[in-house]
């Protein structure tokens, strides 16, 4: 990611580091060829989760980079008034449509440190393990744990926000504390009663700011690879999945526009299928710290770049500071129940939901609802997110600005 304001220039060198093997311990077949697919009996009731007839409709949202700088992190001590670190009054903003989903996803960007500190931004965070607090108030059930900064502290980063998320009944992907961890699928619920779908969520990251894996540890953080994914995503079908969702950090820091390694992959991951079925049905991207288009691809949704929803301010490869790297969208999609054994959930309706962090006041905006109640100066920003997000023509696939 990039430097905070006020913060010396410091260049990242960032490398594709080898994949990990899958979950299932074996390298897929690319998308479309036979081998790991599921079986038309597995997808249908069984490996799809429950029966169609008795499936209900689900509200899906997905947030972008949680990326808590020095001056985040003063705010939160600020906010809690002397009393450690207090991280729900700058969500505040984001929580009625993050708590109004039946399930709702974050991306948690940086490793947390003891409990008392030292904290510290960039380039190495360590952040309060009070974020997950905020998180869990905020009303997020999973976030995604796979970044470049994943390993910034080393295996002792990984353990200890995996228990903090844990200890406040947040679920995680994309990091692991152990091989058993790494290797199971993190299913959620999705909505309430015995009928409720089950959504996997995946996470990869395209690399650790070159920081190698922790000795012995192959599978402490995972790293984009095209079949591996695949190869998880079936498995997680396989484990009971209704739903998969994949989080993927990737994408060029500053660009509005998706690169072409995401458009590539977007269209592979999207083009995998077993039995007639998708393999993946929805792609939520983070990383490039502005916001990205969203597209719908092989008939299902990616978010290229959802931009950061905390963080401070911004300084972009120019050495300017970017208003750009305090934007965001978060997506909401409604998914509806499958026609019928074997059927993929289709999403009846998809949403984007723009919002601004704002590093005066240390808090999230849904610059909708501050325009409706007579905030029009955020209006040129609510407009500019919206071309980025409709950019590649979703709005002709039916995504809404919603609020």
């Amino acid at each position: 990611m990039t430097k905070r304001i006020r913060q010396s220039t410091v260049a990242a060198v960032t490398v594709l580091l080898a994949a990990a093997s899958a979950c299932s311990g074996q390298q897929s077949p690319a998308p479309g060829e036979a081998g790991l697919g599921t079986t038309a009996a597995q997808a249908g009731r069984g490996a799809g989760g429950i029966a169609a007839d008795k499936a209900r409709a689900f509200t899906l949202v997905a947030s972008g980079d949680v990326l808590p700088h020095s001056s985040v992190i003063d705010r939160a001590a600020a906010d809690a008034g002397g009393r450690g670190y207090d991280f729900a009054p700058m969500l505040k903003g984001a929580a009625p449509v993050v708590s109004g989903a039946d399930l709702a996803i974050c991306h948690m960007e940086t490793v947390y440190g003891e409990a008392g500190g030292p904290y510290t931004g960039y380039p190495s965070f360590k952040s309060p393990p009070e974020v997950a607090q905020g998180l869990r108030a905020t009303g997020f059930d999973s976030c995604s744990t796979a970044s470049n900064h994943t390993l910034d502290d080393g295996a002792d980063g990984v353990r200890r926000t995996l228990d903090a998320l844990d200890k406040e009944g947040i679920a995680h992907a994309g990091s692991a504390r152990s091989a058993a961890e790494a290797a199971r699928p993190t299913l959620l619920k999705a909505g309430r009663g015995r009928h409720a779908a089950k959504v996997a969520h995946l996470a990869y990251t395209y690399g650790t700011n070159d920081v190698p894996l922790p000795e012995g540890q192959p599978w402490a953080v995972n790293l984009i690879d095209r079949r591996r994914i695949v190869a998880d995503a079936r498995a997680a079908r396989r484990a009971g999945a209704d739903v998969v969702a994949v989080s993927l950090h990737w994408g060029t820091e500053w660009q509005d526009e998706p690169d072409e390694e995401q458009l590539t992959l977007g269209r592979q991951l999207t083009a995998a299928t077993s039995a007639g079925r998708p393999d993946i049905d929805l792609v939520l991207g983070t990383h490039a710290h502005v916001p990205q288009a969203y597209e719908k691809v092989n008939g299902t949704w990616i978010i290229y770049g959802m931009g950061d929803q905390v963080a401070g301010a911004m300084i972009n490869y120019e050495g300017a500071q970017d208003p750009r790297g305090n934007q965001g969208s978060i997506g909401r999609f409604t998914f509806a129940p499958p026609a019928g054994p074997g059927k993929r959930w289709t999403v009846s309706k998809a949403e984007f939901v723009p919002h601004w962090y704002d590093t005066t006041a240390g808090r999230v905006v849904n610059l909708n609802t501050a325009i409706d109640e007579g905030a029009t100066h955020h209006r040129p920003v609510r407009d500019r997110i919206r071309d980025v997000v409709l950019g590649r023509g979703a709005a002709d696939d039916g995504l809404l600005m919603g609020k």
